[in-house]
């Protein structure tokens, strides 16, 4: 393989679900890799998940790295959709092996994410905080603050799926001492009562 393959555009993970006006690709490939984006979108997900095996083959024969991450990613996507965590969870896998591969920070942050969900949904609280504590890590050395609060609230949601009303509570505070720290009072004031609440409870 050469040295020059881009997964960046794994970033797709976060726009999927966006609305814009755009040009049908010339590629049929990503032509019909996009229709399985629209499906999905449409929660059509027979016919996306069509598209995207179709998709995935055609890349795996071209040994297109980038679309195969790329197609992985969407048939994890539905299969998500579809509450079938553990086929999720294999089609994320590849995924997210090519991006490791690779060091594509930002599409293994949006997988990470992923992955989240389906420890959440079966219950493997642990891994989903480990992976929380990953993703806090790449946003403090990023400095994105947007992002650390985001995973703080994902991590006091788990921690109260876990019934850790302590560790939920911390999160919620740590939350709004950032807010605070940028001067958003009333985000901050929300946090600071929800961590008050959990505690006194």
């Amino acid at each position: 393989m050469t040295g020059n393959i881009n997964i960046q555009p794994m970033g797709d993970i976060q726009k999927s679900g966006e609305k814009k006006k755009k040009e049908r690709p010339s590629d049929p490939i990503q032509a019909e890799f996009e229709d399985g984006k629209d499906f999905l979108a449409k929660k059509e997900y027979s016919q996306a998940l069509l598209a995207f095996h179709n998709t995935l083959k055609a890349w795996e024969e071209k040994n297109d790295q980038d679309g195969i991450a790329n197609a992985s990613n969407q048939l994890g996507l539905v299969c998500l959709e579809k509450e079938e965590y553990e086929k999720a969870r294999e089609h994320f896998n590849r995924s997210w092996e090519i991006c490791k591969r690779f060091d594509d920070t930002m599409s293994i942050l949006a997988l990470s994410g992923q992955f989240v969900v389906i420890h959440r949904a079966l219950g493997e609280y642990d891994k989903a905080l480990s992976l929380c504590l990953d993703m806090l890590d790449t946003h403090s050395h990023n400095t994105n603050p947007q992002g650390t609060v985001e995973v703080l609230e994902v991590m006091g949601e788990v921690y109260l799926e876990k019934g850790d009303r302590e560790k939920a509570a911390d999160c919620f505070r740590t939350i709004s001492s950032i807010h605070a720290n940028f001067s958003h009072e009333t985000s901050s004031r929300k946090f600071a009562e929800r961590a008050a609440e959990l505690e006194a409870s």
